[in-house]
């Protein structure tokens, strides 16, 4: 024993770790035995070390011959490697579980149910199926309830057909119950008239005609029809110099409210938004009529309003919700086309600040509803949003009801991996990333981002394969996303409401693991286990930068940096130390 711990002295001394083995295993004909009886080294196969089933929605067919029970490094393909989400919502074209799973595979991240069309038993169906695709693939897939919002539209007419508005005739909209003619219509909205001046714009039918008021009296505006056109029964109108005085959520989305609420949706999206004050009155409607036994939503606004532009306006909204939605349709309508893409950028950039997804949505591959491939311009228009930063980015009506749900997902995937895939990309988010994070303000959160902000350097300077974080509410991830670091995020939570809900953030991957609050090891133990579910990592000695709060349970606080290998946190250089 003496001769032993002498060589063990002079080995830790002059040799490296490697040689030291060799010779252990050369002179002592051990398997690498313990300086103690508690503690034991051995060597094994990588999949050994965690002893884990791969997940079926990241690995590929494994060979007949697989010893049962242990993983292969999945193969993975570009549906599992990119940063920037997808968003494909559901309709007639799809509404079943094998399209669901199609759009899933083809890389839909988060599924929207557009409350605006069919039932609310409809939406409890299409939810049921897509928990059923997550269950089958182990992977977290978020669902988005989207309110319909107020629908400010005219009366009805005296013909069915309409009227035809002439260039510069006066028209005017009132009150009176009266069905319409080509001199007046009523307008059901006292808000509007209300809330309209003289020199107001008034755009009808999507902005296809356009109204500007010359006259206001009690309960009517005098108008003069700058553009004309033929006008319908129940065509919408849109204000856009006008901010209302009229709550976003009609009784309808009241009632679609609570039963998101019941069901259980991961997000809930605020249409009609103008001002903070409308994300405060969802958010005290949801904190009412949550029930007990379900995980509060999180909150989109939807960005469709100049008024959202009016001062402090939308850094106020972005503060106090959880996510942002531009939504060009009505903000196309209501703003200038040449205005769209600079607040488009506008927008993304603050939510890139205040670490809040972003999505870009709206007629992104709109030919292809009826078309399988898109125009150059809208593959451009795709691009331009993931360059610009956008966390995710939307299908509307190209999955909803076209012809062509599948190869429109598969298009936009296609887009991200060519976008990310260009060096240019990664300075591009590199570089606004420093502008707003390594500065860091004296704040409640100025630890926790310095943390962050070391772990995403060091998982930089080491080559890391991913960077890991133990969340419970998703903030400290959150964070992590913000700085928008150069390897995946893989999102370490016991709850599955946090895992779904970070499927919308770039660049994060999440999985559902029970944590230990006393044994730390574990937990590192479950993350790399994890890593190699999701196809992170595929060899032993891959490193692994882990941020954690201790002791767990501690809200969106960070105080660890740890670097792992694959293998476990008690491995290195293939050789693995059991307490």
């Amino acid at each position: 024993l003496p001769h032993f711990l002498t060589l063990l002295l002079l080995s830790q001394m002059f040799l490296p770790s490697i040689l030291l083995q060799l010779i252990f295993l050369c002179i002592f004909h051990l398997p690498i035995q313990s300086f103690g009886p508690s503690i034991r080294l051995y060597r094994k196969p990588f999949s050994t070390y965690l002893n884990v089933v791969t997940d079926p929605a990241f690995a590929s067919p494994s060979p007949a011959a697989q010893p049962p029970g242990i993983a292969q490094p999945p193969k993975l393909t570009q549906r599992w490697t990119k940063c920037t989400k997808q968003l494909a919502t559901l309709g007639p074209s799809a509404n079943n579980y094998e399209m669901i799973e199609k759009l899933f595979l083809a890389g839909a991240d988060v599924f929207r149910l557009n409350f605006s069309h069919g039932s609310q038993e409809e939406k409890l169906e299409l939810l049921n199926i897509i928990r059923s695709v997550e269950e089958k693939y182990s992977h977290p897939i978020a669902v988005l309830g989207d309110l319909q919002g107020p629908k400010l539209r005219v009366g009805e007419f005296s013909d069915p057909k309409g009227v035809y508005l002439n260039k510069n005739q006066r028209f005017v909209l009132d009150l009176n119950d009266a069905k319409g003619d080509n001199t007046r219509v009523k307008l059901p909205h006292p808000e509007i008239i209300a809330a309209s001046e003289v020199g107001h714009v008034l755009l009808i039918d999507d902005g296809k005609m356009k109204l500007t008021v010359t006259e206001k009296g009690d309960g009517w505006l005098g108008c003069n029809v700058d553009v004309p056109g033929q006008i319908k029964d129940r065509k919408g109108v849109n204000t856009p110099d006008s901010v209302l005085e009229i709550s976003p959520l009609t009784p309808k989305d009241r009632s679609d409210l609570n039963y998101m609420l019941k069901i259980g949706v991961d997000w809930v999206a605020l249409s009609f938004v103008q001002r903070a004050s409308d994300i405060l009155e969802i958010n005290g409607l949801i904190d009412e009529n949550l029930p007990e036994d379900m995980p509060r939503p999180s909150v989109m606004a939807k960005i469709e309003k100049p008024s959202c532009f009016i001062g402090n306006e939308l850094e106020d909204i972005v503060e106090l919700c959880q996510g942002i939605m531009v939504a060009r349709g009505d903000l196309g309508v209501e703003c200038a086309p040449e205005d769209v893409p600079i607040l488009q950028k506008t927008i993304i950039d603050e939510c890139r600040s205040k670490g809040k997804p972003v999505v870009v949505a709206t007629q992104m591959l709109e030919s292809m509803i009826e078309s399988p491939t898109p125009t150059r311009a809208e593959a451009s228009d795709v691009a331009t949003a993931i360059y610009d930063g956008a966390d995710a980015i939307m299908l509307s009506a190209e999955s909803a009801a076209g012809s062509y749900p599948v190869e429109a997902v598969t298009m936009q995937q296609r887009i991200i991996n060519k976008v990310e895939s260009d060096s240019g990309y990664m300075k591009i988010q590199e570089a606004r990333a420093s502008g707003g994070f390594t500065s860091l303000p004296k704040s409640a959160d100025a630890a926790t981002d310095a943390i962050t902000l070391a772990a995403r350097q060091v998982a930089s300077s080491i080559e890391a394969k991913a960077l890991v974080c133990f969340t419970l509410r998703g903030s400290t991830v959150l964070r992590a996303s913000k700085g928008r670091p150069t390897v995946p995020i893989l999102a370490i939570t016991p709850f599955s409401e946090t895992a779904r809900q970070l499927s919308l953030a770039w660049g994060v991957y999440a999985a559902v693991t029970e944590t230990e609050d006393d044994q730390f090891d574990l937990v590192l133990r479950s993350a790399c286990r994890a890593a190699l579910q999701k196809g992170l990592v595929s060899q032993p000695d891959d490193l692994l930068v882990v941020t954690a709060g201790l002791p767990f349970g501690t809200p969106g606080a960070s105080n660890v940096i740890r670097v792992v290998p694959a293998a476990g946190p008690a491995c290195w250089d293939g050789v693995c130390r059991i307490d």
